[in-house]
């Protein structure tokens, strides 16, 4: 079954670029577009899509907005941020908001088409220089030490681009013990989203930077409702 997309984006041009590109790939299929913030959380509701391709800056509600209300009320539709320009203030508000993914508008069509099945699988996708943004808002790490081994090892799992699924599976583990899990780590670092705990394991020294985003594109991704803050 291919993966539903829904884009929001008030550029005409944009939304067809995005569709003509996600097109090309049979795995995906965009099940609605839409103009606005309201507009896109009223379709995420009625269409009930994997993954919200979100513009930020957008009329009658922006997609920072949007994306908070989106992973509140329908948590298993997941969100990728997509921007023209990348603004400290908007990066950071759209990961606290619990976007999976960031991309920027001139991404490599492999690369939006990965961060979908990424997003859908419930791996974070970040592009390198949103990852340079969010290391400069999040917070100094005072240390992976404050976090219990098991903790500190599905941090760094999840920092590599791993699902809850995954987690569970190298772990053994059920994927209710590695959402408690993350609760646990999320609330002891003190941020909101995975994305946020994923820049920590950067900055903790416990990830390279270059593992934050997966290399690859997910294979046979399914829709699973993963845990998110």
């Amino acid at each position: 079954m291919a993966l539903r997309v829904l884009i929001a984006d008030d550029h005409a041009v944009v939304r067809q670029g995005l569709r003509m590109i996600l097109g090309l790939d049979n795995e995906i299929k965009v099940v609605g577009e839409t103009t606005n913030g309201r507009e896109a959380v009223r379709l995420a509701r009625e269409l009930c899509p994997d993954v919200v391709l979100m513009d930020l800056l957008m009329p009658v509600m922006d997609g920072v907005s949007a994306t908070a209300e989106i992973r509140q009320d329908i948590p298993e539709v997941e969100v990728v941020a997509l921007t023209s320009s990348l603004d400290d203030a908007m990066v950071m508000g759209a990961v606290r908001a619990g976007a999976i993914g960031f991309l920027l508008k001139n991404a490599e069509a492999d690369d939006l088409r990965n961060a979908v099945k990424a997003a859908a699988a419930g791996q974070i996708h970040v592009s390198p220089a949103a990852i340079s943004r969010l290391m400069g808002q999040v917070r100094e790490p005072s240390g992976p030490e404050q976090l219990t081994e098991r903790e500190t090892e599905v941090l760094t799992m999840l920092a590599r681009g791993k699902a809850n699924k995954e987690i569970a599976r190298d772990l053994r583990i059920g994927q209710q013990t590695v959402k408690t899990y993350v609760s646990h780590i999320l609330t002891k670092l003190g941020v909101h989203s995975r994305t946020q705990a994923a820049v920590y394991a950067v900055q903790s020294g416990l990830v390279p930077a270059g593992e934050l985003t997966p290399p690859e594109a997910v294979e046979s991704p399914t829709r699973e409702q993963w845990w998110s803050a």
